[in-house]
């Protein structure tokens, strides 16, 4: 019996707001969403963009000025919305307009040599055959320079690619907990783990409780490590600038982090820890790790997910100059204008010229199907597998080729044996890669029309969330799959509204590429599709709540799926008491630094076990020979 890998927690943070009960979908929707749900939204993103904060059950703003629930979109709904999805590039990260880099000058002297005084410590070494140094005393030195010198001068430059799917305005993860010089991907990490876990309505020592240590995982990878000040752009950047490389610099910016970070300061996990990077394909990579593992039996318990927060000028020229990011000359000749909408550059399917970046952290939280029903967890939907293949030999590293293919023929062929062929023809629909270059709207679509004859399936639903929050690399698939629970639980499919109309080159015959937001039916199954460069193909076959509950009931029988709904009624409770401090900015960080420190002496080890202090279960050692008919 394979057990059923089941989504029962979400979190994170993206450019259109907090993961957790679909804050962040709800943002993308916002015209489309009841009384209701519009008030709940604006109020978290309120609270979340630091404009509004509660105090004694009061929503203030920074003049101490209060204002009820109802009333916070018609005074900053405005500002909100302005402040969320794709926008220009705020100075936090960068001036766009001012971009810093090093101007090199050669300079030659005239009929006087080219003078100056410096500190003897500041020679260069060697010292150029052109230099003549006279001492001055006091450790001072006079230089005089015939010829030429060569200088590096700061400046700064115009950067022609000005927009990307920033987090929210006035969102800072570093003021939550005590974030130590750590990198803004890895204060992501932190938000987002904490996010998915207090979404389940447990505490992750209430669920940890219930398996052994080893069955619990942690998998997760960014593919750019941290390449803030504090990770990798410090090592590499810090001497050319004059400054020193810190002790963390190196450490804290490997692509490992966002899982060594959950285990040593949110989980204390000592189970299984995996990263896997696979480019833009990479939350998929590691989900799909996940799923086996869980689907094996190896693990019981799991966390997924993905960080990069990337919005840097060296990892946007790297895109710039492959030509792969939408920049302002090419987004004026496509407008035939002279001004730019920043809110417009990232146009999948569409006239495009380019992806536009973004920065998120994405994380889900997993169960098999056995211990949801022990616990009653909320499920959110279920993972029926994850396929990942390559596409064999290329001219060009990053040219689309035939592994994409390949992966989504496996998911619909899946969801097809699994839920019949009427689930797939009339309930399902795609979470698109949709990055927003020519060459993918038409290789990508090809793939999906090419997939829907063979299935025979007609007005195929797309939806493509990097229209709004920008390509988020690592995390990028998992800004999808937070999409497609949305779209489960709210039955409203996001349309492509950053694009007049698809264009002509897309196979778009047997696709439903909408430019606007519609009211959908409810739906069946999801299929999360990701290209990586470099051949790194993924899609994911994701079902809907409705249908893993009918799923468990045909397994476990409708007494114990009755137990598991008396159970649910109160982890609802939780659930709801999370969302409501969360919607009010106490999100209830969770960072256990030193906390829970297993010392060696402190470990009991016999033939059978190893007991771990805090930890209730014992890991069981392996007890049977697995190659008995070889040895």
């Amino acid at each position: 019996m394979t057990a059923l890998p089941v989504i029962v927690g979400m979190g994170g943070i993206n450019a259109a707001g907090r993961t957790s009960f679909h804050q962040g979908f709800r943002r993308i929707v916002i015209d489309k969403l009841n009384a209701e749900a519009r008030e709940e939204t604006f109020v978290g993103l309120a609270t979340l963009m630091n404009i509004l904060r509660c105090e004694n059950g009061q929503l203030l703003d920074q003049q101490d000025n209060a204002y009820a629930r109802n009333e916070v979109e018609a005074k900053f709904g405005e500002q909100i919305l302005a402040g969320t999805l794709i926008r220009k590039i705020e100075k936090e990260h960068f001036d766009p307009d001012a971009t810093p880099w090093q101007q090199k000058l050669t300079i030659q002297s005239t009929e006087h040599a080219i003078c100056f005084e410096t500190a003897l410590r500041d020679l260069p070494t060697p010292l150029p055959r052109t230099w003549k140094v006279t001492e001055l005393g006091d450790k001072r030195v006079r230089v005089e320079i015939q010829g030429e010198l060569s200088l590096k001068q700061d400046s700064v430059r115009d950067n022609p690619i000005k927009a990307a799917g920033q987090f929210p305005t006035g969102f800072d993860p570093a003021s939550l907990y005590n974030s130590r010089y750590q990198p803004r991907g890895l204060q992501a990490t932190i938000f987002g783990a904490a996010d998915a876990i207090h979404s389940t309505g447990f505490s992750w020592q209430e669920i940890a409780a219930k398996v052994s240590p080893d069955e619990i995982g942690t998998y997760s990878a960014s593919v750019f490590g941290q390449t803030q000040a504090e990770g990798l752009g410090g090592m590499m950047q810090n001497r050319q600038k004059g400054e020193r490389v810190s002790t963390k610099n190196l450490a804290l910016g490997l692509n490992t982090m966002s899982t060594d970070f959950i285990n040593a300061y949110v989980t204390g996990s000592v189970g299984t820890t995996f990263t896997s990077t696979g480019a833009c394909a990479t939350f998929l990579y590691n989900l799909k790790a996940a799923v086996n593992d869980i689907q094996a039996g190896r693990i019981r318990l799991a966390i997924v997910g993905s960080n990069d927060c990337a919005i840097t000028p060296e990892v946007i020229e790297g895109f710039g100059n492959m030509s792969a990011l939408a920049n302002e000359e090419g987004l004026k000749k496509l407008d035939n204008t002279d001004s730019v909408d920043h809110r417009r550059t990232s146009r999948p399917f569409g006239n495009n010229c380019g992806f536009t970046i973004g920065e998120a952290a994405q994380f889900l939280v997993i169960m098999d199907d056995s211990l949801t029903l022990e616990l009653g967890a909320d499920v959110l939907g279920s993972v029926a597998d994850v396929f990942t293949n390559a596409d064999g030999i290329k001219k060009s590293i990053t040219a689309p080729g035939p592994g994409n293919y390949i992966t989504m023929a496996k998911s619909v062929a899946l969801a097809k044996n699994i839920l019949g062929e009427e689930a797939v023809q009339q309930r399902s629909f795609i979470l698109a890669h949709g990055s927003s270059t020519p060459q993918n709207r038409v290789t990508e679509s090809l793939i999906y029309d090419r997939i829907a004859r063979s299935f025979d399936i007609t007005s195929w639903p797309i939806a493509a969330p990097k229209a709004y929050v920008g390509h988020t690399i690592g995390p990028a698939s998992g800004d999808q799959v937070a999409w497609a629970l949305g779209i489960f639980a709210h039955n409203i499919m996001p349309g492509i509204n950053t694009i007049d109309k698809v264009a002509d080159d897309v196979y778009a015959e047997r696709l439903n590429i909408a430019t606007d937001h519609w009211q959908c039916q409810d739906m069946d199954v999801a299929f999360i599709n990701s290209k990586g460069f470099g051949g790194n193909n993924a899609t994911a076959t994701i079902f809907s709540d409705k249908v893993t509950l009918n799923m468990m009931e045909k397994r476990y029988g409708k007494a114990a799926m009755n137990a598991y709904f008396d159970k649910h009624e109160q982890v609802k409770i939780a659930q709801q008491q999370y969302q409501e401090k969360a919607d009010l900015g106490n999100f209830e960080l969770i960072y256990r630094f030193g906390d829970g420190l297993v010392e060696d002496s402190a470990i009991d080890i016999t033939t059978d076990q190893i007991n771990l202090p805090t930890f209730a279960q014992a890991i069981k050692l392996p007890n049977h020979n697995p190659f008995e008919d070889m040895v």
